[in-house]
């Protein structure tokens, strides 16, 4: 897709990034009744001060003036640990990509590819060991895509 731009967030993009966030998730239909606002303004805050720690990044792909896509990319510095095959990996930082997101209207064109890719190389030029994400149900042949495989992972929340 030639007319897509994407560009590194800066904190003044911190409104845009919570909107992608909360319509991600009510797009995957996990929000309770009226959650989505509370989501979204208690992520602006967020995103305006993490955006400038050097360890979260955002994007923000754009066609033209409109703003139509986003994606998020948090550094996490992992102790040594084993690799694929039972490799060994030294303490390098682990990226996890987070609320990739396209406006509706803007869907099944490629923006996602592109962000997704635009985080995976920031994430490969900063030394990352390795990139994880939390795939929905519609996205996860995309991410099969590009190379992701399942994990064992496991969550409990508290």
């Amino acid at each position: 897709m030639a007319d897509v731009q994407v560009r590194l967030a800066t904190p003044q993009d911190a409104g845009v990034l919570a909107h992608f966030r909360s319509a991600m998730f009510e797009d995957m239909g996990l929000l309770q009744e009226g959650v989505a606002d509370k989501l979204r303004d208690a992520s602006i805050g967020f995103f305006r001060a993490a955006l400038v720690g050097g360890r979260w990044f955002g994007w923000i792909a754009t066609l033209g003036e409109e703003v139509v896509g986003g994606a998020i990319l948090h550094f996490d510095t992992m102790p040594p640990r084993n690799g694929p095959g039972g490799t060994f990996i030294d303490s390098k930082p682990q990226a996890l990509i987070m609320n990739v997101f396209v406006e509706p209207t803007h869907r099944r064109g490629g923006i996602a590819s592109i962000l997704t890719n635009a985080a995976i190389e920031f994430a490969r030029e900063k030394g990352a060991a390795s990139v994880t994400l939390h795939a929905s149900q519609k996205g996860r042949a995309l991410y099969e895509k590009l190379g992701f495989a399942p994990t064992h992972e496991m969550r409990l929340f508290l």
